[in-house]
């Protein structure tokens, strides 16, 4: 996998799961892929499991993807995942490929905190450097809009 089929693939997951439509969102996932939440400890084998809970999203649910990283089967995308009008938080999730289909989904959506004082004198104040041709912003209502 290269930046390009990483970052398409990311895409067309929230387009079409944004979009109402998480079956053929997850045409990206083999049928026996692993998707999970370490902060929560919960993990789902299988599109069976975790199909019919992301059918239930919030209708306002908006994502920013910042940054897509990585080389070979192991991709990491950041950004930000707002729900409804609460804040956005960062997430990052990081994505396994067996071929051109993920096989394994780690996701941490996690609240910000404020800088440390003792840092401020060795860092700058910015959000998380785009990478190329990002960042890209997908909502519930344009991805419904784009179908």
């Amino acid at each position: 996998m290269d930046y390009a089929g990483a970052k398409a693939t990311f895409l067309w997951y929230l387009n079409h799961s944004l979009g109402s439509d998480e079956r053929t969102a997850s045409e990206i996932y083999h049928d026996d892929a692993v998707v999970e939440f370490p902060q929560s400890g919960e993990i789902f084998r299988g599109k069976d499991n975790f199909i019919p809970w992301r059918s239930q999203y919030p209708d306002r649910v908006a994502f920013e993807v910042r940054s897509v990283r990585g080389g070979d089967d192991t991709w990491v995308v950041e950004g930000q995942v707002s729900y409804g009008v609460a804040p956005g938080m960062p997430f990052v999730d990081v994505l396994h490929f067996r071929g051109r289909l993920v096989d394994r989904e780690t996701i941490y959506v996690m609240e910000g905190f404020p800088a440390d004082a003792a840092r401020a004198s060795y860092a700058a104040s910015s959000g998380l450097e785009a990478t190329d041709g990002l960042p890209i912003r997908v909502s519930a209502t344009e991805a419904a809009a784009a179908d």
